[in-house]
């Protein structure tokens, strides 16, 4: 009798991304001294030296990640860098080089081919960063890139997730969820167009989200403030997938709790007054929105002079001894669990 195999699949969804890669990769053997750090931060950590080399890969699939009908390819190609650049500036290092990898159908022509490049190389000039390599091939079903970023960092200065202690501030730069808002706008947008195509679109309330959506940029200036400063942060990631999944990344690798303050999120104006008007809750869109690209850290208590008046920072939390246990502190005083809510790429 043949065994009905399928009695026993998993569905993909059922664990989403990060249950996923911890499945396949948790008997991940290391066989060489100079791998530094492996599976389970933003970056590769390579070398024994001074001088550590960091790597990162992303890849962007048509359909998935993104939506042509609103993301033109020079944004598209900008925004591929951005994601790989920012990974390696939450590693608290200088990105150097990019590798570009690309699968195409015959759908586009080279005049699109072109205009993803102008963005890419747009990104390599604004960040400094050089394209030295990668591969093309052909795609039965759209568009797929994937770019590969190399940076470097003083042995001393990388900093890794899994560094914070019980007491440590929770710091984020920038503002939070206007990303997410920007792609619920284009979305609209899209389906009224669909509806409509003669419809004049409404974007001009919106520059603010739209643009965060679509061109963001990644945090290279928090690398230098930082050591202008002359703080280390005790831990550090990128908030690619929502500040709810980052936090509990932190506290997991560091084995720490945490405990958010609601009334400490940074807000811009344009993400308040939108979710006033999409009736959406602006703290839960700042917890689970995503693709902010803004870092996320944690410093030691006595470094708190000397980002307290930075405008580039919010203390939004600290870290607590209580491992997994991660809580939001209401503006109402009560305590709230919080749970990954962000973005699942294989639902």
């Amino acid at each position: 009798m043949i065994e009905d195999k399928n009695q026993s699949r998993t569905s993909l969804s059922s664990l989403g991304e990060f249950k996923l890669i911890e499945h396949l990769t948790g008997g991940t053997v290391i066989h060489h001294e100079d791998t530094f750090k492996g599976i389970g931060d933003d970056c590769a950590v390579l070398g024994t030296g001074d001088i550590q080399t960091l790597v990162t890969t992303d890849l962007l699939v048509e359909g998935v990640h993104f939506d042509l009908s609103y993301m033109p390819l020079k944004h598209l190609g900008y925004k591929a860098v951005m994601v790989n650049l920012s990974d390696i500036y939450a590693m608290n290092g200088i990105a150097k080089q990019i590798t570009v990898s690309l699968a195409v159908s015959n759908r586009f022509p080279l005049e699109a081919l072109e205009e993803l490049y102008a963005g890419i190389h747009l990104a390599c000039k604004a960040y400094n960063v050089d394209l030295v390599g990668g591969d093309t091939t052909s795609s039965t079903k759209g568009l797929l890139l994937s770019i590969t970023a190399i940076g470097e960092a003083n042995k001393n200065d990388v900093v890794f997730r899994n560094g914070a202690k019980s007491n440590d501030l929770l710091v984020v730069t920038g503002d939070l969820g206007a990303a997410y808002l920007g792609l619920q706008v284009l979305e609209r947008e899209k389906q009224v167009f669909q509806v409509d195509p003669n419809t004049e679109h409404e974007l001009d309330k919106y520059t603010y989200l739209v643009e965060r959506q679509l061109k963001p940029e990644a945090r290279k200036d928090v690398v230098k403030l930082l050591s202008d400063l002359e703080v280390k942060p005790t831990s550090m990631i990128d908030i690619s997938d929502g500040l709810s999944s980052e936090i509990l990344h932190l506290c997991k690798q560091s084995k720490t709790g945490c405990q958010v303050y609601e009334e400490k999120i940074p807000l811009d104006q344009e993400v308040i007054s939108t979710c006033e008007e999409f009736n959406m809750d602006s703290t839960t869109i700042a917890l689970s929105g995503g693709e902010d690209y803004e870092l996320l850290f944690t410093v030691k208590q006595e470094d708190f002079p000397k980002i307290k008046a930075n405008p580039n920072f919010s203390i939004i939390g600290h870290m607590t001894e209580d491992a997994g246990i991660v809580q939001l502190v209401t503006r109402g005083g009560q305590m709230v669990d919080i749970e990954a809510q962000g973005w699942n790429a294989l639902e």
